[in-house]
């Protein structure tokens, strides 16, 4: 089992990332605005919290240690 010790900002920003990749991805599912905006804005998004999870992802496994029970 692998154990990894967040602290609160680190959990904050991870949930933010994963926030803005969720809005991305249910802006370009819903039909709430003209194609365009929709487009523009849910791609934006989408591409925003997803680059954003790569160096947070790599902190996180960095920090985990695995333990043995």
């Amino acid at each position: 089992m692998k154990k990894a010790e967040l602290t609160l900002p680190e959990i904050a920003l991870i949930a933010g990332t994963r926030g803005l990749l969720g809005a991305g991805a249910g802006l370009l599912l819903a039909d709430k605005l003209n194609d365009d905006q929709r487009t523009a804005i849910g791609w934006t998004l989408l591409i925003i919290g997803a680059v954003s999870t790569i160096p947070l992802a790599i902190e996180v496994l960095a920090k985990a240690i695995v333990i043995d029970q």
